[in-house]
């Protein structure tokens, strides 16, 4: 039986915690959720961007290489969509034991932890009756060269396996590790998407020239994730939990944050 779900994942940011040497502050993982007979309007999406842009068909989107102009009516495609999307977004300086994190993607494999948490929520939620599959979810990564999804799969299985101990709230019934793969981004229109919505939602708070954009990120609002209603702690985790009220005082976040749980 085919799964239920697809689940497109991606980042934005560095996992570094050298500042001054220019890791970036923000660490952003997000991901893109389809159901599975409907998967293919990721396709139409990236294919009708590409057609505007006068792009080929064979040319992937990467949301960092366009212009302003054209990530605009990208993001727009994205928002009028029937996709949902989650984005964990880790305010590095604000970890207070960052030692904890020095071995080589373990914030990745972390934020994962926060990322799949959510998903399996809305999947376990959405799931009806009447649709086809199993319930479950396939897991599709932009493939990092340098990253073993071996070792992903051994984490998350000890996630599993330690649940309770460690209060982890992943719904099992909708995340199987073992139908967790990695595909590089130029092979999956639903991995170019999820990378636009890392893109999207890094720009809104990871500074540069002082500055923030989170004009991408308040466009993608309908496309949240909420439970009750509620946007913040579903579509969007912050983490650590202070990270919004530390930030509160940066106009442009607060009025994208405001934004983004007004939306119903």
């Amino acid at each position: 039986m085919p799964v239920s779900f697809v689940v497109y994942i991606d980042e934005s940011g560095d996992e570094g915690f050298k500042f001054t040497s220019g890791s970036s502050k923000w660490f952003v993982l997000s991901a893109v959720i389809t159901r599975f007979p409907k998967d293919a309007e990721t396709a139409h999406i990236v294919r009708s961007v590409r057609d505007l842009l006068n792009r080929t068909h064979r040319t992937p989107l990467h949301f960092r290489n366009l212009k302003h102009e054209h990530r605009v009516p990208y993001v727009d495609a994205i928002a009028k969509s029937n996709i949902r999307i989650v984005s964990v977004l880790v305010h590095k300086p604000s970890i207070q034991e960052p030692e904890k994190f020095a071995p080589r993607h373990q914030l990745y494999r972390y934020t994962t932890r926060y990322l799949l948490e959510r998903v399996s929520w809305y999947c376990r939620d959405a799931i009806r009756k009447n649709d086809p599959g199993d319930g479950t979810a396939k897991v599709v990564f932009s493939n990092r060269a340098a990253m073993s999804y071996d070792d992903l799969r051994v984490y998350l299985r000890y996630l599993k396996n330690n649940t309770g101990v460690l209060g982890v709230t992943v719904d099992w019934d909708v995340i199987n590790p073992d139908q967790i793969v990695a595909i590089n981004h130029d092979e999956r229109a639903g991995l170019q998407i999820a990378d636009a919505v890392a893109s999207s939602h890094f720009a809104a708070v990871e500074e540069r020239l002082g500055f923030t954009e989170p004009r991408y990120a308040k466009m993608l609002c309908p496309c949240l994730y909420r439970h009750e209603r509620r946007a913040l702690g579903y579509g969007l985790k912050f983490w650590p939990r202070d990270t919004v009220v530390l930030r509160s005082d940066d106009s442009a976040i607060a009025e994208w944050l405001v934004e983004a749980d007004k939306k119903k």
